[in-house]
Order: structure tokens, then C-alpha cells, then sequence
């Protein structure tokens, strides 16, 4: 036997799917994350594999798995003291990024403070022109002066990100190279090998990110590698990338930018894999975990794609899934602020210790703790039994919040939980907004952990009908990364009209991406199956200040067509916009291309809907909407395809808990999915 195996590792549990190739069965485990001791959770969980489906190390072949420790290095700001290196007068590059208010919504936000203080940053006498050619050479001394402070400073890894680098990379590498022989042991991060785009700040910041997590992304990696080589696995470890797409361990710890959103964006990509099987195409995808909400939106059953998606509070500008987080969790915690007003989050209490129910030392009272209290967890096994609800323990914990507002332990549980939906409504509003959607054209799909314990709550706020509950949706990321593709994206920066003249110089740029792409899937990645080329490019009319991406055909690429070409620039801007000029010259930034080299994925059969009811394992006790009363609990494992049922009930399953309030009725359609339709 032998198995493909996805792992994905979140701030409380670490989620393992495992896909056995011969007969196409899927097996899934929680495990505890141990943020203290990276690779020791996928050691147990590959260990829980072997004891519980008897999958031994020896039997994967594939090993893929996503993760947050990038994000998280930026959120938490832990990453290492750096230094910048910039054209000289170009030094408050971070400092005026792009002059926009954080948050439109709130008149008295600020932007962060630079993950680079401005006391970090030295300008360097050298000068690129626009058009690649050398103004000024690169002054040596200014470098080692610059180097000399750096170092002194307590600079652990200096960012090199000059004038007009996208178009002549040349200054930037001659400056690593003095470095490495000035300082061999300080790491050099260049913002054009980095991601060489256009435009100042974008690229600066991007590098930035890049340099501030690089060392301990490279350590978490080699932890991983090492752990899986201890106990015999002999697959070569693959990580997810922002792209949804991935790579080897590997390349990870050099190209660390192309793996921030990691996990976030495999989640989406199991999302989109249910959302076409499931028939609602249009999805809003909910991804609740200990820490955070992960919101993305997927159209015809395709994940959506952007740049300059948020890390915390800086954009990064490598090519991503188009992910929001929210900052609320299962683990999000409840507390008190000085005017004695209750807030949620977004302080989250993780694995160590967790929600006061686990029993793992934590206190303060969290969502989880909340929905413990109101009777909705406890009443079934809870991740794979890796923890045990304490219900006096969530009492206790909520019942002392509860004494700070005048309120008593239900009802202060259920103010939590209202608070916290009230939260994700007011941040899912803005993004909606943001994209000129209406989320009641959606179904909502959940998945994580704590999400099919929250969908119902939220859907009802948003006047969302449909929600969808995967059939094994705790793990859901960890499938994600399991079917994820192996995904690369290059650029090149052209800046020219769209012509006929133009024609060669499209050509062999894409000539030249399309090398680069050949090279990195089968030297680098050794992929010897079927790749496909995606072909597009970030286009504008004339004296637009901004471009944006339109998709071409091969054939167009490889004929010159470039009437083809414009045609897909206007249809695109037509689209966002609702206009197009096509009478307008039109402008080609960047030339991109996606090789995809296409991976094994499980089959999961149709199957014949029978009718009738679940039979309830039994009756339960909630408070809800004020009240206590009796509703029965189902075992998602008894439900079959067809069955029908109404709210208010409980769907335990071995991944995570489905709680479902007045107001929705239940069906288990032909996948096994829960489809969960509001009525009132």
C-alpha cells in the first residue's frame, strides 16, 4: 500500500489526511500542534497513522503539508532585526508606503510601525535609469559603511532593494557580493530576486517580509525534514504556497515569500474541490480555527487569485489565493475592557494552553469555553479525543466574565458567541464590499475546526440560505494541500505598448519565463508527468496609474495576436469596471506565466440518496436564544445521503462539532455533505 499524505498545522491543532492510491480511501487525524517544538507533531501524528489505519512511515510516498509559521512570525512581529539597503534619498520607502489610511472604516487608524525602524535603513550611492542603464555606479565604501552600522546596530540579515532593480538587478547582486565577502555569515535578501516587480514599495515590502521570516522558516523546514527522515518516511517533504500550488521543503526555505499564506491558501483550495462537487459553485469559504477566521470567495467552483493580500498589517505582492483573516477563533478569548463593555478577541489562546475546557491550564474563557457552557460541545468525542471538554472548567472560566458585566453564566456565553458573530459580520462587510458582491448570492461553506460550530450563526446574520459542511471538514486544509497542484508563477517586466512592434518582444519574454518555468518543474521540482503553461499579463490604458491582469490563449502568444490580446485586457477591465475603451492605446507592465504540474487526487463517489430521518445517538440539553431546552444530537458517521432533519440539533463528528439553531432545516446530499438551508 502506499499513501499520499497532506498535513496541515494550525495554531491548535496539526490536521493529517491520508489517501491511500490503490484502493482511493481517505483517512483523517487531529493532532496537538506543538509551536514549542516544531516537527514533534507530525512525528505523533504519523505515529497515531500507523496505530490507528495501520499506515506505516515506509508506506508514503507523498508528503505535503501547509503551514502558518510565516503569517504568524509577521503577526507576532518575532521575525529578525534587519537592515535596508536603498538607493541613497530613497531611504523612507516603508515609511511612506502608499500613504493610505489602514482602515477607512475607523478615522483614527494608524499605519504600523515598519517592520524595518528608519534607524535600520542606510542608503547606498548607486543609480539605476528606468530603462536598465547605469546612471551611477555602485560606491563600494558606502556599502561597507553601511554594512559596518548594520552589523553594529544588531542587524541579523540586511534586505537590498534599489531604484529601478526590476528592470537591472545588476547594483543589488554586486552589493550581496561585497556583503558576502565583507560579512560571509549575513544572510542577503535582494528585492529582484525576491519577486522583480515594478514599483518601489511593492517590491521593497515584499523582500522585506521575505528576510524578516526566512530563518526561522528555513528552521522550521529543516525541523520537519529531519523529523520525517527520524522515523523513516521516504518521501521528499513538499509545502503549499500562497498560490495555492507547491513545492519542495526544500526551495521553501529559499523562496519562503512564495509560502506565507501557506496554509491559509490550501484551505481555499479544498474548498473549491467541494464547492464543485457539492453543486453550489458559488461559495463563500470559512475556514474558523483556534486563532483565526480565513474568508475567500470562490466563483464557478475556482478559487479567487490577487496581489498585495494582508500579512498581519503589511501587503505582500507575490501572486496568492485571495484569503482575508479575520482575527477570531475557537480560542479567541472573552474579556472585559476598562469600561467594563465585553470584547472577543483578538488574543487567542492556541494550543498551549488552549480554551479552559481542555483542561490544559488555560483560564480566561474563549469561544470554545462559550459553546461548552451553552451545551453545544462535551456531548461526543472532541479531535479525535485528543482533548476532553471540562465543562467546570468553561464554567468557571465564563461565569468570572460573566461577574465583571452583570450577567449570568448562559447568558454571558451566549453574549460571547453573539459578540464574535457580530465581529465577523462587520469584517465580512467590508470585504464584500470591497469585491461588490452579495454574500446572499452565496452558499457559505465551513470548515476548520471551529467553523461548522460557528456557520449557522454567522450565515443567519449575513442572510446567507445555503451552508455547506464538507464531509470531513476539520481537516479540510489538510486535503487541500493533499490535491494542491505542483504551482509555480514567473514574471518579467516589459513596460511597452501593444503593437505589432511590440511582437517580438512578447514573444521572447514569454520564451524566456517559459525556460525559467521548464527548469524550475523538472530540475528543481523533478516532476516528469503533464504540465500545463498559463499565459497572462498586467495591462492598462494609457496613463492609468494601475494595471490589472488579463489572461491570453497560447495561440495568441505564439501567433502575435495582439488584437486577441487587447480583446482580453477590455473584457477584463469590463468586467471589474463595467466599462471598457477600446478605442484607447493600451499599455503591457508585466508579462506572468503558471506552469502547473497536475497531481494525483482522490475520486469520492455519487452516492444513491435514501429517504427518511437520522435516528439521533440521543437528546441533549443547550441554552439557546434565552432558554434551556432538549434537541437531539446526530453522529455525522450514522447519516446517510438523503436524509432530512430540522434545527435546532447537534452534528458531532470526530473533526468538529456542527451546531444548528432554530431556523434551518438539514439534508445530507449525495457526496455526504451537510447542506444546511435557512428557512426563517
Amino acid at each position: 500500500m502506499t499513501y499520499r499524505v497532506g498535513v496541515d498545522i494550525g495554531g491548535t491543532f496539526t490536521d493529517f489526511c491520508a489517501f491511500n492510491e490503490e484502493t482511493n480511501e481517505i483517512h483523517t487525524l487531529k493532532v496537538l500542534s506543538r509551536p514549542d517544538k516544531p516537527g514533534s507533531e507530525v512525528m505523533e501524528g504519523v505515529r497515531q497513522l500507523g496505530e490507528r489505519f495501520g499506515i506505516e512511515p515506509n508506506d508514503i510516498t507523498y508528503f505535503t503539508h501547509g503551514t502558518t509559521v510565516g503569517v504568524n512570525t509577521v503577526i507576532q512581529r518575532k521575525g529578525i532585526p534587519l537592515a535596508l539597503f536603498t538607493t541613497v534619498n530613497f531611504g523612507d520607502v516603508l515609511e511612506l508606503a502608499r500613504l493610505k489610511m489602514p482602515d477607512p472604516y475607523d478615522l483614527h487608524s494608524k499605519r504600523p510601525d515598519p517592520l524595518i525602524p528608519k534607524d535600520m535603513v542606510f542608503g547606498v550611492h548607486e543609480r539605476m535609469r528606468a530603462d536598465g542603464t547605469v546612471d551611477s555606479e555602485v560606491d563600494e565604501q558606502s556599502v561597507l559603511a553601511a554594512a559596518e552600522k548594520a552589523v553594529a546596530q544588531g542587524a541579523e540579515g540586511i534586505v537590498v532593494a534599489f531604484i529601478n532593480a526590476y528592470r537591472n538587478s545588476a547594483h543589488e547582486h554586486q552589493v550581496r557580493d561585497i556583503l558576502r565577502k565583507a560579512a560571509p555569515d549575513m544572510p542577503v535578501f535582494c528585492s529582484a530576486d525576491v519577486w522583480s516587480i515594478i514599483r518601489e514599495y511593492e517590491r521593497t515590502i515584499t523582500a522585506v517580509i521575505h528576510g524578516y521570516v526566512q530563518p526561522r522558516v528555513a528552521f522550521y523546514l529543516t525541523s520537519l525534514q529531519k523529523a520525517l527522515a527520524d522515523i523513516g518516511v521516504p518521501a521528499e517533504a513538499l509545502v503549499t504556497k500562497s498560490n495555492g500550488g507547491v513545492m519542495s521543503a526544500e526551495l521553501g526555505k529559499i523562496h519562503c515569500a512564495q509560502m506565507i499564506m501557506s496554509g491559509t491558501a490550501a484551505g481555499v483550495i479544498g474548498a473549491s474541490y467541494v464547492a464543485r462537487l457539492s453543486g453550489f459553485t458559488n461559495t463563500m469559504s470559512l475556514d474558523i480555527g483556534g486563532t483565526s477566521a480565513d474568508v475567500a470567495f470562490i466563483q464557478d467552483g475556482m478559487p479567487q487569485y490577487g496581489v498585495g493580500e494582508m500579512i498581519g498589517e503589511f501587503p505582500i505582492f507575490i501572486p496568492s489565493v485571495a484569503v482575508t483573516s479575520i482575527g477570531a477563533g475557537g480560542g479567541s478569548i472573552a474579556w472585559v475592557d476598562d469600561l467594563g463593555v465585553l470584547k472577543v478577541g483578538p488574543e487567542s489562546a492556541g494550543s498551549t494552553p488552549g480554551p479552559a475546557c481542555y483542561g490544559r491550564g488555560g483560564t480566561r474563557p474563549t469561544i470554545t469555553d462559550a459553546f461548552a457552557v451553552l451545551g453545544f460541545l462535551g456531548q461526543a468525542d472532541l479531535g479525535y479525543s485528543a482533548v476532553t471538554v471540562d465543562l467546570e472548567l468553561a464554567q468557571k472560566a465564563v461565569g468570572e466574565v460573566g461577574v465583571k458585566v452583570g450577567l449570568g453564566i448562559e447568558e454571558t456565553a451566549e453574549a460571547i458567541i453573539k459578540i464574535a458573530v457580530s465581529g465577523m459580520f462587520m469584517e465580512v462587510s467590508k470585504l464584500v464590499s470591497h469585491y461588490g458582491i452579495d454574500p446572499r448570492d452565496f452558499a457559505l461553506q465551513a470548515f476548520g475546526g471551529a467553523g461548522p460550530m460557528m456557520a449557522c450563526f454567522v450565515a443567519k446574520e449575513l442572510g446567507m440560505i445555503d451552508t455547506v459542511i464538507p464531509t470531513t471538514p476539520g481537516v479540510l486544509s489538510a486535503l487541500g494541500g493533499l490535491i494542491a497542484d505542483i504551482k509555480n508563477d514567473f514574471i518579467k517586466t516589459v513596460y511597452i505598448d501593444l503593437d505589432v512592434a511590440a511582437v517580438p518582444l512578447i514573444q521572447a519574454g514569454f520564451e524566456e519565463l517559459q525556460k525559467q518555468a521548464e527548469h524550475w518543474l523538472r530540475k528543481e521540482q523533478k516532476y516528469d508527468g503533464e504540465s500545463t503553461l498559463l499565459f497572462s499579463a498586467d495591462m492598462r490604458y494609457r496613463g492609468q496609474s494601475y494595471e490589472i491582469e488579463a489572461s491570453f490563449d497560447a495561440e495568441a502568444v505564439a501567433t502575435g495576436d495582439t488584437t486577441s490580446m487587447a480583446e482580453a485586457f477590455h473584457k477584463a477591465h469590463e468586467q471589474i469596471y463595467e466599462h471598457a475603451d477600446r478605442d484607447a492605446p493600451v499599455q503591457l507592465i508585466n508579462l506572468r506565466l503558471v506552469i502547473v504540474g497536475h497531481s494525483i487526487k482522490p475520486t469520492f463517489p455519487k452516492n444513491d440518496e435514501a429517504e427518511g430521518e437520522p435516528i439521533p445517538a440521543k437528546t441533549i440539553s443547550v441554552y439557546l436564544e434565552g432558554a434551556r431546552e432538549d434537541i437531539p444530537l446526530y453522529m455525522r458517521e450514522e447519516m446517510r445521503p438523503g436524509h432530512v432533519f430540522k434545527g435546532p440539533a447537534v452534528v458531532a463528528q470526530n473533526d468538529c462539532t456542527t451546531c444548528i439553531p432554530h431556523g434551518f432545516t438539514g439534508k445530507v446530499d449525495a457526496y455526504g455533505h451537510l447542506v444546511l438551508k435557512l428557512v426563517d
